[in-house]
């Protein structure tokens, strides 16, 4: 009987907005071939990247995508590892003879150490290895001091404090992705000046053990030859990359990062143009993250795909609405302390529905 090799797996982490789920379809649309399984961990109740991902192009049919494509939608990776990440993984292990490679894209909050601690256990272990951490770092928010992209105002804050971002857990957070990480990719590095650019890059390097490489990339293009095949095993190291969180992990049930909230918001058919106004009162007003979602727009037969970092959204038109579909905008709102019910009302006073 022929003894089938373990299957690779790249697990991609990085801040929220730093670009992981456009470096998936990057990595996806250029396949050439190889047969990947792709597991999306959304922070959140919505599978939004789920269904970004499903979109790419990779050479299957749309009833085979969602069979390849596994949603972890009940919080952080770390948290639900032993709940969700084993029964998908032991299926996965199942089909191994059919696949060439797995991608993980962990929540932008996940804690990456947990998760490659998982491919010790033995029914794992036996099957596949962790080809490579890759941390996705957002270049620009990082060189603004906020890791990931804040409103001004909280970026104004942080710099009345030298002793800010040492203290909160967003810096802790990115500390320990950047502590698992076999690479690193400095995205966005078309956005920010060289001098600032090269400031990124020692910042980063201070977290990072000698050996991990850094690379520039703008948009996640980057040969899939730098992003798999890396042969890391960073299941048999993982256990000496020291990071913040690991005493959480050693009988305490509290994660730091479970301070941030998701707040999902369903509303009726929507003015752009008033949607994007109210969205980016609301993250100014209460410090909100991330804002992603679709939008129904009055007589658009077509979908508006919503994805906000910050102050900064991209918006397109996606896909045509379902001849059965309901056509409603559905958002998740990811930040510190939000008030769900509170930011319902004023979203929708500022649209008038």
């Amino acid at each position: 009987m022929k003894t089938l090799a373990k299957l690779p797996v790249t697990i991609v982490t990085g801040f929220l907005g730093s670009g992981k789920t456009t470096l998936l379809r990057h990595m996806l649309d250029n396949a050439q071939g190889r047969r990947i399984a792709v597991i999306v961990n959304e922070f959140g109740e919505l599978g939004i990247d789920g269904e970004i991902l499903k979109q790419c192009s990779i050479g299957c049919t749309e009833e085979e995508a969602n069979g390849r494509v596994y949603e972890l939608a009940n919080g952080c990776l770390c948290c639900t590892v032993q709940e969700e990440f084993f029964p998908v993984m032991r299926e996965l292990v199942a089909r191994r003879g059919d696949l060439d490679h797995i991608l993980i894209e962990t929540s932008g909050l996940a804690l990456p150490k947990p998760l490659v601690q998982a491919f010790q256990w033995p029914e794992i272990r036996s099957a596949c290895t962790v080809d490579a951490v890759i941390t996705v770092v957002d270049s620009p928010a990082v060189a603004a001091g906020t890791f990931a992209a804040f409103p001004d105002q909280v970026d104004a804050q942080r710099k009345l404090d030298p002793n800010l971002d040492h203290e909160s857990p967003l810096h802790e957070l990115f500390a320990d992705q950047l502590a698992s990480a076999d690479l690193v990719i400095l995205n966005k590095a078309d956005l920010i000046s060289p001098e600032d650019l090269a400031r990124v890059r020692l910042e980063v390097a201070e977290e990072l053990p000698p050996a991990v490489k850094v690379i520039e990339a703008s948009s996640g293009r980057l040969p899939l030859d730098v992003l798999i095949g890396l042969g890391a095993g960073s299941e048999e190291h993982i256990d000496s990359r020291h990071s913040h969180h690991d005493h959480h992990h050693e009988g305490e049930d509290d994660h730091d990062h479970d301070a941030f909230d998701s707040i999902s918001i369903e509303l009726p058919q929507a003015d752009e143009s008033l949607l994007l106004d109210a969205l980016t009162q609301l993250v100014v007003q209460h410090g909100i993250l991330r804002v992603k979602g679709f939008a129904a727009i009055p007589n658009k037969p077509m979908r508006l795909l919503i994805q906000g970092v910050g102050t900064r959204f991209d918006k397109h038109f996606d896909r045509q609405w379902g001849a059965d579909e309901a056509r409603t905008t559905r958002l998740v709102l990811i930040g510190q302390e939000l008030d769900g019910v509170l930011l319902e009302t004023q979203l929708r006073a500022a649209l008038s529905v």
